[in-house]
């Protein structure tokens, strides 16, 4: 697909977004006080961040705002749904995310964003309880409910343009079924018959949002678009989808760490690492079947970094089959903490002649507060590739997600690094801004 140049924006921006709970609420919250200049949208790349367009004597640092038409934050129009009917001040408030001081100043516009009801499946989140649902109907009835939403949304606020994020929780594991999610035909089929093994809430979400001509974005480790029939819809509605998982802590020490063992060419035995949580992630990612889930993208990440088969003397051996290091994930539920995660790392590696040597990482972090920027950089930047005719998966975005989208039919290996996912975000918004992309991933 030839890159072009992004349209500029044309009125307001809806931003929807399924779940209204801590990560919700920091990113409205953090953007309505930004907004009245009562807040600093820190970590915001595409509020903060310069890039170099142009060589030589014709280079150039810019904010991405300068290079490529981004919405304002002015322009911004929130909506949401979500299993509990308390409106997101009273969500923000609950969350203990955010001190009553930097929520207060907001608070009407707040309490005017009112949660819809949510299409709900207890089997897939079996420790929410919330009666703000849309009841037991079928997998295609909340297809079209959610798509009535969408319309309503729009004619309610006249907004001209809607992106959807997904920012609730991780659901139970859905294994990739190619009878049913190798084609967009097969999708709708299983969706008319109410499949609730294989169609996930979540995909319903994905598949009204793209029909309604939304962006989409898996904020969660769901296996909702990172499926063949899901590419097929994007292509066909021509819109851009981008998960999975919003790479928050732990996830993005490890693809800015893994760098440095790898670029030193260094060894490695072993990664274990682990979390503590007490928020409404912790409490869903307690049930095995969510972590399984969460675990698969959590794990993906290292292995596309320091490949064994690349550097067998310094990868290859580790665990009991002697092919490669022992890498370990571990999430645990524990209130205390609510949403004031704490990642510990502990890193097995070997250097010169072989002799051992441990790197301990701790990292204690607020999930929200890393997350709330990543959401609105995703939805901007989402917004920005449908204006320039960019569909279909956005690998571009790989920056801010733990577990990029890539075509596995295909054997394509995702990039996990870092730094060269960056490169590929600078080119991307350069082509989009009509300059060179002139950096190469090698």
């Amino acid at each position: 697909m030839a890159e072009k140049v992004a349209a500029k924006p044309n009125g307001k921006l809806g931003v929807l977004v399924v779940g209204n709970g801590a990560v919700a609420t920091t990113f409205m919250t953090g953007v309505l006080m930004t907004r009245k200049g009562l807040a600093k949208p820190v970590g915001s790349m595409t509020q903060y961040d310069k890039i170099r367009v142009g060589r030589g004597e014709n280079k150039k640092y810019l904010h991405y705002k300068d290079i490529v038409p981004l919405a304002e934050l002015d322009d911004i129009v929130f909506g949401c749904w979500d299993v509990y009917p308390a409106n997101a001040y009273e969500a923000a408030i609950n969350a203990e995310v955010l001190k009553e001081k930097d929520i207060e100043p907001v608070k009407e516009e707040l309490i005017a964003i009112k949660p819809m009801k949510a299409a709900f499946d207890k089997n897939y989140a079996k420790r929410l309880t919330g009666d703000n649902t849309m009841g037991d109907i079928t997998r295609w009835e909340m297809v079209e409910r959610l798509r009535e939403d969408i319309r309503n949304f729009k004619k309610e606020t006249g907004v001209e343009r809607v992106v959807v994020l997904w920012a609730a929780s991780t659901e139970v594991y859905v294994p990739v079924n190619e009878k049913v999610h190798y084609t967009l035909a097969d999708l709708e089929k299983a969706m008319k018959e109410d499949d609730r093994e294989n169609i996930a809430p979540s995909m319903c979400y994905a598949y009204a949002a793209l029909e309604e001509g939304c962006p989409f974005i898996m904020g969660a480790p769901n296996t909702t678009v990172d499926i063949p029939a899901m590419w097929e819809l994007a292509e066909k509605t021509k819109m851009p989808i981008a998960g999975k998982d919003f790479k928050t802590g732990q996830t993005l020490v490890k693809s800015g760490f893994a760098p440095i063992i790898g670029t030193r060419c260094l060894g490695l035995n072993g990664w274990f690492s682990t979390n503590i949580l007490g928020n409404r992630d912790g409490l869903v990612l307690d049930e095995p079947a969510n972590f399984r889930t969460k675990e698969v993208s959590k794990l993906s990440t290292l292995e596309s970094i320091l490949v064994p088969e690349n550097q067998p003397d310094l990868y290859g051996h580790g665990n009991d089959e002697d092919t490669q290091y022992y890498h370990k994930v571990r999430i645990n539920y524990y209130p205390p903490r609510n949403d004031n995660k704490e990642g510990w790392d502990n890193i097995d590696i070997f250097g010169w002649m072989g002799y051992p040597m441990q790197i301990k990482i701790n990292f204690l972090c607020r999930d929200s507060i890393l997350a709330a920027p990543l959401c609105l950089d995703l939805v901007l930047l989402s917004d920005l590739a449908a204006r320039a005719g960019r569909y279909g998966t956005q690998r571009f975005l790989s920056f801010f997600l733990k577990s990029p989208q890539h075509d596995y039919t295909q054997d394509e290996v995702p990039v996990n690094h870092l730094f060269q996912q960056y490169v590929m975000l600078k080119n991307a918004i350069r082509e989009m801004g009509g300059y060179e992309a002139d950096e190469e991933i090698d």
